[in-house]
């Protein structure tokens, strides 16, 4: 098997051979390799590439099918933007902010067509099974997405309620990036799907450690400012779990979130949750969805050697410094 490094490469030179058209519909398909342009880990396809790598030896047949992946994230990304009203990603101005919204809508509506079409590219064997995968994935994004929303308007949430949240927003689609790219190597079912646990632990794991990062990160590391979730009020896992301490603690954390935006803000936060021992109680909880995560990774038929890849992968994903 290649490298992390290796497959991101192959993704990153596939993407720029990626040809839309140009002319009078250059202003629905410009926002879209704008989109795509803007770099990122491109954690999703290079797990697709490893996956169809570990089980066939090859991966060619799956590099079309993981760009169509990262094609639906990115999309996600880009309605997501809108709907958060967000001026920023990955250091440049968002397409809704660069082009308009009415432009990122549509042309988001177009990266999602584009990405059924790329995923679709597989052998007529597999085919329903992968975009049974996919739909089914879709359909818990937008779940996962819906449920975001709705807890902005919610005073307490459960940690369950936010787990469930992040399993459907960014567990399943990693999880389908190693199940889709399984069934590409030739992978049994069951197999397939304890490459699928393996991607949506490995994910929720992943989104507990962001929350951890934001607040507790180092910001010369983690690319962003250190403090955005709690300046902006955002509901992580550290604040719902912190919520479900005593009410006199929960109320001093809400108090704290009434500050000004700004330094003191934080500090006053990050304060209440050392006292509470959230960021310890947050490292375990990734700690034990990266065991899950294992525990299905070593549940497959795969050699060890070829464990060991994924594990390194988890590894470089969830104890990340960025």
């Amino acid at each position: 098997m290649k490298t992390i490094d290796e497959y991101r490469v192959i993704i990153e030179s596939e993407i720029k051979k990626l040809s839309f058209p140009g002319g009078k519909f250059s202003s629905l398909y410009a926002p879209i390799e704008y989109a795509l342009s803007a770099g990122g880990k491109r954690i999703r396809p290079v797990l697709t590439l490893m996956a169809a790598d570990a089980f066939g030896n090859d991966i060619n047949p799956a590099v079309i099918p993981a760009i169509g992946l990262e094609t639906f994230h990115n999309f996600t990304l880009l309605h997501d933007d809108v709907m958060d009203k967000s001026d920023i990603r990955r250091g440049r101005q968002t397409v809704h902010k660069k082009y308009g919204e009415n432009s990122a809508i549509l042309s988001g509506d177009t990266m999602l067509t584009l990405a059924s079409q790329y995923i679709a590219q597989v052998g007529d064997a597999i085919l329903r099974n992968v975009i049974e995968t996919f739909n089914s994935m879709a359909i818990k994004v937008y779940e996962g997405q819906q449920l975001d929303m709705d807890f902005e308007d919610l005073d307490k949430i459960a940690t369950s309620d936010y787990i469930e949240m992040i399993s459907n927003k960014t567990g399943a689609l990693i999880g389908a990036c190693a199940k889709i790219g399984a069934l590409i190597g030739g992978a049994s079912e069951i197999d397939a799907d304890k490459m699928y646990e393996f991607g949506l632990q490995t994910g929720i794991a992943f989104q507990i450690q962001d929350d951890w990062l934001d607040t507790f990160g180092d910001s010369s590391t983690f690319g962003k400012t250190i403090g955005g979730d709690i300046n902006n009020a955002k509901k992580t896992y550290l604040y719902v779990s912190a919520l479900e301490h005593d009410s006199q603690t929960a109320k001093a954390l809400r108090e704290a979130f009434q500050i000004p935006a700004g330094d003191v803000r934080v500090k006053a936060v990050t304060r209440i949750y050392e006292k509470m021992g959230i960021d310890e109680s947050a490292k375990k909880s990734v700690n034990h969805y990266s065991s899950l995560a294992l525990k299905a990774l070593n549940a497959t038929s795969l050699p060890d050697d070829k464990k060991e890849a994924f594990r390194k992968f988890a590894e470089k994903l969830i104890g990340r410094k960025k």
